[in-house]
């Protein structure tokens, strides 16, 4: 059909995002996991599971490939950790949707993630505010999760991804004028949704 993705295409895409995906891995896996597989072999693994999920690429074609592959890949590093890590760990991949029931992207906001969330709310919002960080990483996460698609894409690929502008121009396919006025859009929307919370108000 006219959405079709083949095998081809997703070689295409995994060779295009080589390079951010690796990086991803980097930062993300478990380091006891990174003195056991290399980056590559993570990319590898996503890539095979990709590959069995064609149809995915072809659903909502508005969506980034990255964010897709992207997506994949947070589900392959969790089912990696879950597999070579025996604890009983509270849940690290609490979800950020790209969209409605589709996985298209899921945010995979960790516990090493708690440092950017604080930058996040220190940079738009009053330092005076007296709520538990535990309550306002909540509070900042569920706000994110209603963001429009494309100010949460830029928003995620700026804080959570640690792309710089021109990198995230080219990701979303638009020209790097576009996509830091679509950041800065992005945060003031980012920072009103916080604002109608009545713990991230600003104080006179």
């Amino acid at each position: 059909m006219g959405n079709e993705f083949t095998s081809q295409n997703l070689a295409d895409a995994f060779a295009e995002h080589r390079a951010r995906l690796l990086s991803f891995v980097e930062r993300r896996l478990n380091p006891i996991l990174l003195k056991r597989m290399s980056s590559e072999d993570v990319v590898q693994t996503a890539y095979l599971a990709a590959a069995k999920r064609l149809d995915f690429f072809a659903e909502k074609t508005e969506v980034p490939v990255y964010f897709k592959l992207r997506t994949i890949l947070v589900q392959t590093i969790a089912d990696i950790e879950r597999k070579n890590l025996q604890a009983a760990r509270r849940d690290a991949y609490k979800e950020v949707a790209m969209g409605d029931n589709s996985p298209q992207d899921d945010g995979d906001i960790r516990p090493d993630d708690l440092q950017t969330f604080n930058h996040i709310a220190a940079d738009i919002t009053s330092p005076a505010s007296r709520v538990d960080r535990d309550e306002r990483h909540l509070i900042l996460r569920s706000a994110i999760a209603s963001l429009a698609e494309n100010d949460r894409a830029i928003i995620i690929l700026r804080h959570f991804d640690g792309m710089g502008n021109s990198e995230c121009a080219a990701v979303l396919g638009i020209d790097p004028k576009a996509a830091s006025i679509r950041y800065v859009r992005a945060l003031e929307r980012l920072q009103q949704k916080l604002m109608e919370l009545s713990c991230f108000k600003k104080t006179p």
